[in-house]
């Protein structure tokens, strides 16, 4: 392994404009800030090329150059990222998907969608409802790409019932990086032949291929809805409540818990009132099913169970209208406390559901030791939670030094409980090293060799998840 990339000359621009138009492609010094970071912006680096690409035949004379020439290449679909995996920390060439967004095949016998990369999540759903068809991960952002949630393996909040991004991509095609592609899964239903290599690209940030083209299965689209937001006197009581919850009935297809400061800043951020915000806590559940009695009986028997574990009451939402508004303010919650500091940065641990509550008490303990503020809310069903520490007024040197003791705190309390690092967010190049001190010695080995044998030249996305060239100089 080495981090002797070559530094991009003419020669290099003149090729990426053969295989392109060339107003697809843009040299450094001309490339929008937008892309030398992602959402949180704390990493940012300038690519040494722009390539808007369009068709798997490009990316994969793109990738053959890059390899034969040893740089580094970057996939970014919207950057909506957290960690930094999008972000060309060593230069090289960028690979921007954005307009490689087309649905390529509904196949309504096997239920399933074929799509490229580029598309964005929440066009998804308007394609396949039409159809009765249901694609069930739901994470916040649904302006991502869905080749960016296949590459993080994004869960979000129908998680508790429906699973992740990875229990719904039935194949994909892929360019490694020295060029070549090929094609894992397929439309079948279950597979047992060898290693499952379509997994192994699931989640894996873009380092050990490139997906130009995604196949995900589909469910019949449930027909009845129904959220119940229900306020507790604190978080403690609400997040006890959860396991509860999920015994009293069918499984809820979402538990999300809520503070009220992150109300209050997601109504001053929408200019919109929240059905309510008297209580110090919150849970907000939804149950889906094809049949109304199936949904009441679930809803019903959540809400007497929350009421005799303390709840203050319980506010049902029955309309469309009703729902989408209520889940449009939970899903402004991450822009609203980026609104209301200068800078931030996000702890998207995992912890067993019974240590929840512990967890969250736990982060909130920390802002008066380190003088900082730090909001959270997240998926109390599946305890993903994603705790955000905010700078505020701290100077560069003290914001860089509580950062990083408050996150020293909360892995090593997540790692303590049984956690894991990242619940949906991924590695990137943000949680590197915290990443290391989870797997431990033996488990990184395997991951760098997982990807040496990928890509032995290291040159794609490097930096990211296991390997990073500079730990190499």
């Amino acid at each position: 392994m080495s981090a002797d990339y070559r530094k991009m000359d003419q020669k290099d621009m003149d090729f990426l404009r053969s295989v392109c138009s060339p107003e697809r492609v843009t040299a450094q010094g001309a490339i929008s800030e937008d892309y030398w970071h992602d959402e949180l912006g704390g990493i940012k680096r300038e690519p040494e090329a722009l390539v808007k690409v369009l068709s798997t035949r490009e990316v994969s004379e793109i990738m053959k150059y890059a390899h034969e020439h040893k740089i580094p290449v970057t996939p970014r679909g919207q950057g909506t990222g957290l960690v930094g995996a999008s972000v060309a920390l060593h230069g090289g060439i960028m690979l921007d998907f954005c307009a490689m967004n087309h649905f390529l095949e509904l196949d309504e016998v096997n239920m399933t969608l074929t799509l490229e990369p580029g598309v964005l999540l929440m066009e998804i759903a308007k394609f396949v409802e039409p159809h009765n068809l249901f694609y069930p991960p739901d994470p916040g952002e649904k302006t991502a790409t869905i080749g960016g949630n296949v590459n993080t393996n994004a869960g979000g909040m129908r998680a508790v019932k429906y699973g992740i991004t990875r229990d719904y991509v039935r194949g994909l095609e892929v360019v490694l990086p020295d060029g070549k592609v090929i094609e894992v899964g397929g439309k079948i239903v279950k597979n047992s032949s060898g290693y499952d290599l379509k997994d192994l690209f699931v989640g894996s940030e873009g380092t050990l291929g490139v997906i130009t083209k995604i196949i995900l299965r589909l469910i019949p689209l449930p027909k009845h809805k129904i959220s119940l937001l229900v306020p507790f006197p604190d978080l403690n009581s609400a997040i006890s409540a959860v396991p509860e919850v999920i015994k009293a009935s069918s499984v809820p297809t979402a538990v999300e818990f809520m503070e009220r400061e992150v109300i209050l800043a997601a109504e001053e951020f929408l200019n919109r009132k929240f059905p309510d915000n008297s209580a110090d806590a919150y849970l907000l559940l939804t149950f889906d099913g094809m049949s109304s009695t199936e949904i009441e009986l679930a809803y019903h028997a959540v809400a007497t169970r929350c009421l005799e574990l303390g709840a203050l009451d319980v506010f049902m939402s029955d309309t469309d209208e009703r729902n989408e508004s209520l889940w449009a303010a939970r899903g402004a919650f991450l822009e609203a406390i980026k609104a209301s500091t200068t800078e931030m940065d996000e702890c998207d641990v995992v912890v067993p559901r019974l240590h929840v509550a512990e967890f969250i008490a736990f982060a909130s303990s920390l802002q008066k030791k380190h003088g900082v503020r730090i909001r959270s809310f997240g998926h109390a069903g599946d305890g993903n939670l994603h705790i955000y520490i905010l700078r505020d007024e701290l100077d560069e040197k003290a914001w860089k030094k509580t950062l990083g003791a408050v996150f020293k705190e909360l892995y090593d309390r997540a790692h303590e409980l049984g956690g894991q690092v990242s619940g949906e967010h991924g590695i990137g190049h943000g949680k590197m090293d915290y990443l290391a001190a989870f797997a431990g010695e033996t488990s990184m080995r395997l991951m760098k060799g997982i990807k040496e044998v990928f890509d032995p030249k290291m040159i794609l996305n490097p930096g990211k998840i296991c390997y990073d060239p500079k730990e190499e100089a």
